[in-house]
């Protein structure tokens, strides 16, 4: 029997008559839980250029600030007194420069449990940027933690949940090719290198159009046509499902894998020429429907990765 039941107004850390209480999950299912929170703090341009350039006194700041992040999301039963004690299978702490004077983390936390792992991503992200702070207070007085949020969670009774403005997809295949205009080769797996884009590929480089990524409804329009297409066949790097991506705003960052992150740079594209491409399909989308994005952070990436769209950053937002 539950001897204090859930409070009036619903909130389950108060009993019916306003005592704090711990939640008693002991009857909930076991079920994958995943977390992901994203956090900004304001650092400067200068400042923000030694961090990334390993440029600081204290040495890799970065590295530091990761793991404090996962360690904190290993002891934040510890840190918050209502929270349970979890067995973690990952806990992922992802930087990644956010315009030329902000820092940007993306935190993910997963584990097989009876309840969710949002507020282990969650200080993983705040208790990471916290690091970076002291990293580079003797340099930065004026630096400031602005956001800390939880981007998305899945698993338990409420399934998934994506706060406002972001939106999910995932990685249908992927795809490089060692010369430009041409198709690319389809693949399962591909290494992103940061301000390249895919390892071994063409059109990797300095520049904002390091990464293609065009919709799998795209190509399979292509092919309600009658063209003999399939993936890579308009040298996308990417082929996903389930987000629209011509109709992401620029600056949107995506995030999948092995904490890749990239920033949506261009919607399309003009062709002055017909390439192999056009020749080979007799029509291209990816000038009308394809997206490019540079690396922020690299890591791998897998067909079957999911694949999350967040809006650009606003500081006031």
């Amino acid at each position: 029997m539950n001897e204090h039941p859930v409070a009036p107004n619903g909130l389950t850390h108060l009993d019916a008559a306003g005592r704090v209480k711990m939640v008693d999950v002991g009857a909930k299912p076991v079920t994958a839980r995943v977390a992901v929170a994203f956090g900004a703090a304001w650092l400067g341009a200068d400042p923000l250029a030694r961090l990334l350039g390993g440029r600081l006194a204290k040495g890799d700041a970065l590295a530091a600030s990761r793991l404090a992040g996962i360690m904190a999301a290993k002891r934040t039963s510890e840190l918050l007194p209502l929270t349970h004690p979890l067995r973690l299978d990952a806990v992922g702490v992802h930087f990644f420069p956010l315009g030329p004077e902000r820092l940007g983390v993306l935190a993910e936390a997963r584990a097989t449990d009876r309840t969710g792992v949002e507020m282990e991503a969650m200080t993983a992200a705040t208790i990471g940027l916290l690091n970076v702070y002291d990293m580079v207070k003797a340099v930065a007085r004026g630096a400031r933690l602005e956001s800390v949020r939880l981007v998305r969670k899945s698993g338990g009774r409420s399934g998934d949940w994506l706060t406002e403005g972001v939106a999910a997809g995932r990685i249908e295949k992927l795809a490089s090719s060692q010369a430009k205009g041409t198709p690319k080769d389809p693949c399962d797996e591909v290494e992103i290198v940061p301000g390249f884009g895919v390892a071994g590929d063409a059109h990797g480089g300095d520049w904002h159009r390091q990464v293609s990524l065009l919709g799998l409804e795209s190509i399979r329009a292509m092919q309600a046509k009658g063209l003999a297409v399939d993936f890579g066949s308009f040298a996308e790097n990417i082929a996903t499902s389930g987000l629209r991506l011509y109709e992401l705003p620029i600056g949107t960052i995506l995030y999948g894998g092995e904490g890749v992150v990239l920033e949506v740079t261009q919607i399309g594209k003009e062709c002055h020429t017909r390439c192999a491409v056009y020749h080979r399909a007799g029509d291209c989308v990816m000038p009308r429907e394809g997206i490019f994005a540079r690396v922020l952070a690299g890591g791998r990436l897998r067909t079957g990765d999911a694949l999350l769209a967040l809006p650009p950053f606003n500081p006031g937002g």
